[in-house]
């Protein structure tokens, strides 16, 4: 089968599985449900360090933060995707978050690199995009390439091969309608593992196939290393699995008190609307969508003048779910706003990504693009 076969048959079953999937981004009128998602397990362990596997630090960290959550919070239900150490297939996975019609899907996992990079250590949370830097694309090519000992997995994926930079072409085409919400949550974990000393290697997004197939809010969290020897004693003691559970699951609740004041209409009470507006200019109420690149998230203010930003000005920022949000550059022309974050801010903010606003309100960034097509 040729490159451009392969290609067009990837691309029919991304549309397929997006057609096909439950749509529950809502809070539900019963329960909030948590899914969380132990990653690897049974016949595959994962990352293997000198004394310990991913799979069982996974497990172990997945049980510690659902037990936290089943203690402290009557009104939300925890659904895992496994509770010992069995191999559960990728698609499965994401089918037991979207039966279960979930709000929000936590993949816990252990990193790893090659012995010579032993060094390397901290947290990363993922959320599902196109990878910006080679080392998030070998991120999701060592999580994805678990699809290689499941039956018949070539029929299942259409085809794609975790170990080819050519399958990850049709992440090009995602633009998930959760992307929002799964950023603030990822943010607000690894806030809490800085709090708790963890060496915070940020928030990123990659091809990971596990979340490119559930329908509410995702994240893939990456614990730690087990290939740098401290940080793998840590992530085997007691110690550790509950402080990385317990930072997870205060993320957790920072998280559904926001969605909750957005149900409830509590937030920005002088607003109808989950984004407070609270920039200069002018411009954003037009008729027309207007185009931003999103360059930083913050949980504060931050001085017009902050190395944060590494040279771009003039800066904007709006405030969504508590976060501050900052952007640079605006036009109605999408063309221009992608050559500028091409140019000059994809090389400063490799996770950049390009929003856009109507009327002053933040808008579906593919039905901007659409508009903005219609009206050339």
């Amino acid at each position: 089968m040729d490159r451009m076969n392969i290609f067009h048959k990837l691309i029919l079953f991304l549309s397929i599985s997006l057609l096909c999937i439950n749509v529950n981004a809502e809070i539900n009128n019963d329960k909030f449900i948590v899914v969380i998602d132990p990653g690897h397990g049974g016949n595959d362990p994962g990352a293997v360090g000198r004394k310990g596997k991913e799979k069982n630090i996974n497990l172990n960290v997945a049980t510690k933060l659902g037990k936290l959550i089943e203690r402290n919070c009557n009104d939300t239900k925890v659904v895992y995707t496994r509770k010992s150490d069995i191999f559960v297939p990728l698609h499965k996975r994401a089918d037991i978050a979207n039966s279960a019609k979930a709000n929000l899907f936590i993949s816990i996992h252990t990193n790893a690199v090659a012995r010579k990079n032993s060094h390397v250590r901290g947290t990363e949370t993922y959320t599902l995009g196109l990878h910006r830097t080679e080392e998030n694309l070998e991120v999701a090519k060592k999580e994805n390439s678990v699809i290689l000992i499941e039956d018949d997995y070539k029929q299942k994926y259409a085809g794609f091969n975790p170990n080819s930079s050519e399958s990850y072409i049709i992440f090009e085409f995602i633009q998930d309608k959760n992307m929002v919400q799964s950023v603030n949550f990822a943010t607000l974990i690894q806030k809490q593992f800085k709090n708790c000393n963890r060496v915070d290697k940020g928030v990123h997004q990659a091809g990971f196939l596990v979340l490119r197939e559930t329908s509410m809010p995702s994240v893939l969290v990456e614990l730690g290393y087990i290939s740098n020897p401290s940080e793998e004693t840590y992530l085997l003691s007691e110690n550790g699995t509950s402080e990385l559970a317990n930072s997870i699951f205060k993320a957790f609740l920072n998280y559904k008190g926001d969605i909750s004041q957005v149900k409830n209409h509590v937030v920005q009470k002088e607003k109808p609307t989950n984004i407070k507006k609270i920039t200069n200019y002018k411009n954003d109420i037009v008729s027309k969508p207007i185009f931003k690149i999103q360059i930083l998230v913050s949980d504060k203010v931050l001085p017009k003048n902050s190395s944060q930003f590494k040279g771009l000005k003039p800066v904007s920022y709006y405030k969504e779910n508590g976060m501050i949000k900052y952007t640079y550059a605006e036009d109605e022309d999408y063309n221009k706003i992608l050559q500028i974050k091409r140019k000059n801010v994809d090389s400063k903010f490799k996770d950049a990504f390009i929003i856009a606003f109507k009327d002053g309100k933040k808008v579906n960034i593919n039905q901007a693009i659409k508009e903005f097509k219609n009206n050339k």
